[in-house]
This record gives C-alpha cells, sequence and structure tokens, in this order.
C-alpha cells in the first residue's frame, strides 16, 4: 500500500511525460599530426596564429638526406666588433650552412647627413648652437637612430627634447638645400614638404598634458558645458530657420516658372496687361533638416562621418532635382570634384559655400532669363502680335 491507495487515486493518473532528445552532438575528428591532449586543449577551435600544414608534422626525410645538429661559431654582419658566437645549426650530410647570420637582415639603421667643415660655416651656423653640440647631437643621432627620448637623455648640455628636434631637422634641410640647387628635385621631400615646427610640438605637448591632468570633476563640468552649447544651439534654430525662410523668397523667385523650360525652347512672356503669374515660393528648409545641420557644425571629426552627405542633402533640399544636376554639371565644368578627397571641417565647408554660390548664380541666371523674355516685345516694337508666339529668330537658348 503507498501514498496513492490511502489517497484512492489511480495509480496511473499522472501520464509519463515524455524526456526532450537533446540534438546529437556534432563530433569533430582530430586532425592527423596533432596528439590528443594538444587538441584538447584548444577546445577544437581555430588557432590564432597560422599553423603548420598538418602534411608537414609527420613528414620524414628523405633516406638519402642525414640530419644531424652541430654546435658551431658564427659571425653577424650586423655587428662591427666582429664578435665571434655559437649557437646550434642543423646540418645535411655533414654540409654546415653557409652565408651571412639569419637575422643579420633586421639590424636597420637610419642614414644620417653628415657635414663637412665648410658647409658647417657655410649653411649650418647658428648663435644658439656651438659645432661641438652639433656634432655630439648628431653622432647620438646616429648611434640611436633618432630615437630623441634616449638622444635627449644621453645629451651632456641641458638641451629640451624640442631643442634638440629642431637642430637635427633645421640642418638636415639646409643640408639638403645646399646640395640640391635645383628645388624641383626635392619638393616632394619630406623634410621641405614638412617641415618640423618647435612651437607647434610645444603647443601640441602642453595641451596634451592639460587633458590628460585633468580629474573627473573637470571632466564633468566640460560635459556639462558642451551639453548647455548643444541645448542653446537647439533652441536657436527655429528663428533662425524662420528667417532663412523670409530670406530666400526674393531671389528664389522665378525659379520654378524658368525650371520648367527645355533647352531650345522659347520663354513665353506674360500679356503686358494681364497680372504676372504667381510664383510658387519653395519651402523652406524643414526643422528636421536644420537639426541636421546644426548637429553637423558640432562636429569635429568628418573623415569618417556621413557628415558631408547629410549637409549637401539638407543644403540641397529646397532645391529642385534638375537644379542640383546643374550645380553638380557647373562642378564638373570647374574642375571641382563633387565630393572633396579629404573631407575636413574646413574643406567641407568652402565646398558648401561653393554650392551656395553657384545655385545663386543659376537662380540669378534664371530670373535674367525670365526677365529679357517679358520685355523682348517691348524692343522689337511688335504690340500687334501675340504675346504668347514670339519670332522664331527670337528665342532664347539655354545657356546653362
Amino acid at each position: 500500500m503507498d501514498a496513492k491507495d490511502i489517497l484512492g487515486l489511480p495509480k496511473n493518473s499522472f501520464p509519463p511525460q515524455e524526456k526532450k532528445s537533446r540534438p546529437p552532438k556534432e563530433s569533430q575528428r582530430k586532425p592527423d599530426g596533432i596528439s590528443r591532449e594538444v587538441y584538447a586543449l584548444t577546445g577544437g577551435l581555430a588557432p590564432l596564429m597560422p599553423a603548420v600544414d598538418s602534411s608537414q608534422l609527420k613528414r620524414r626525410p628523405p633516406p638519402d638526406e642525414k640530419v644531424a645538429w652541430q654546435w658551431l661559431g658564427f659571425t653577424s654582419s650586423a655587428r662591427k666588433d666582429n664578435l665571434h658566437l655559437y649557437h646550434w645549426v642543423r646540418v645535411v650530410n655533414g654540409v654546415p650552412p653557409t652565408g651571412d647570420y639569419s637575422f643579420a637582415k633586421y639590424n636597420k639603421s637610419v642614414d644620417i647627413t653628415r657635414y663637412t667643415d665648410e658647409e658647417y660655416e657655410k649653411y649650418l651656423t647658428d648663435p644658439r648652437w656651438t659645432k661641438e653640440e652639433t656634432d655630439q647631437l648628431f653622432d647620438l643621432c646616429e648611434q640611436f637612430d633618432l630615437r630623441f627620448i634616449v638622444i635627449a637623455d644621453r645629451f651632456p648640455s641641458s638641451r629640451t627634447l624640442e631643442e634638440l628636434k629642431d637642430r637635427y631637422y633645421s640642418v638636415s634641410r639646409a643640408l639638403l638645400i645646399a646640395r640640391n640647387p635645383s628645388s624641383v628635385d626635392i619638393a616632394a621631400h619630406p623634410l621641405l614638404k614638412e617641415p618640423y615646427n618647435i612651437s607647434r610640438d610645444v603647443e601640441r605637448k602642453r595641451a596634451m598634458s592639460l587633458v590628460l591632468s585633468q580629474t573627473r570633476q573637470q571632466e564633468q563640468r566640460d560635459e556639462e558645458v558642451l551639453a548647455e552649447a548643444k541645448r542653446i544651439a537647439q533652441s536657436r534654430i527655429p528663428a533662425k530657420v524662420s528667417q532663412e525662410s523670409e530670406m530666400a523668397v526674393a531671389p528664389n523667385a522665378g525659379v520654378e516658372v524658368t525650371e520648367r523650360t527645355i533647352p531650345g525652347e522659347t520663354v513665353s512672356p506674360p500679356p503686358s496687361n494681364a497680372q504676372h503669374p504667381l510664383i510658387p515660393v519653395p519651402p523652406p528648409l524643414s526643422t528636421e533638416n536644420a537639426s541636421t545641420l546644426a548637429s553637423l557644425r558640432i562636429l569635429r571629426v568628418y573623415l569618417r562621418t556621413y557628415a558631408l552627405e547629410q549637409m549637401l542633402q539638407a543644403a540641397s533640399s529646397t532645391a529642385g532635382l534638375r537644379t542640383i544636376k546643374r550645380v553638380e554639371q557647373t562642378l564638373q565644368d570647374l574642375g571641382v570634384n563633387l565630393k572633396p578627397r579629404v573631407p575636413t571641417k574646413a574643406v567641407c565647408a568652402e565646398h558648401l559655400e561653393l554650392r551656395k554660390e553657384i545655385l545663386t548664380l543659376l537662380n540669378l541666371q534664371k530670373q535674367l532669363q525670365y526677365k529679357e523674355a517679358e520685355g523682348l516685345p517691348f524692343r522689337e516694337g511688335s504690340f500687334t502680335e501675340t504675346p504668347g508666339t514670339p519670332k522664331v529668330g527670337s528665342s532664347f537658348i539655354w545657356s546653362l
């Protein structure tokens, strides 16, 4: 008797629960040539570094090769003291390997320009530096491969790191100019193309030290100031949008009427006694586009963002598709890329300013064409003819 008999419950009152079948694990076969212990340590994952092909792990040498390891001496061409060292070398059939030390090719040195006494007296004299100090500087530069941190630590006199760099690069630049009279051959040299600026380097390090020495409270205050500046910029957007929309009404008059004109067709002036047709005003800059422009102006980095495309879309939102194509055609005629190759903040600002000026020029040309078509009947004196059907010879050719 059990609990079910006491409670009067049937023994099979609860149906048996079906056991969920576990998905079969994918069996990973151990690659050939790798021991089971090493494969278990990797967990079956791919190695971070490229491994040797498994076919090469158990490759046996040919039967006619006799491989032995010998303790042999060697010299390295990277050393100038002719030091004789020893290491284990793989010798095949009793023939030791010949040639230079295999790691000597990694000994790279900087080519330091040297000067003569005559060149120093003629081109390199500086009242702040003596010839002995300059000689010591160039000797240390050659010894430590232009590692100026180490050079400043080893330099005997009290010179700053920036002064040492400025003296070395100024001497090298003066020697380069003196030994190459033709400036065309050395115009692309880094010493002339990007000369060392000691004042900029000092200011850069000073600014970096100020940033690195900030406390957490100072960083929070800076973030609060930036957030407040962004909030103020956002609050000024509606007033600026309304002001720009009012200013855009006058220069954009007549744009939509002449937009429909096809090249080669005649622009028909309205009758003299009729009122001028209502010219649709392009919609003002929307709040979304204005907020996009305002948010993009806060950006400091332009190279890896979509800031330029968003700014172009926001700036040309009021123009038609044909007008945008004509602006791009004008840029191509002027030899200007449609998108700057180096879209920094200054380059993007100049590019947008150029697009705005081209758009203004196109609008003025359209208005001029409209006014000329309107005054054409008065110049020819044909008051009896229908204003809507001017002469064929007086048709205006689209000049854009």
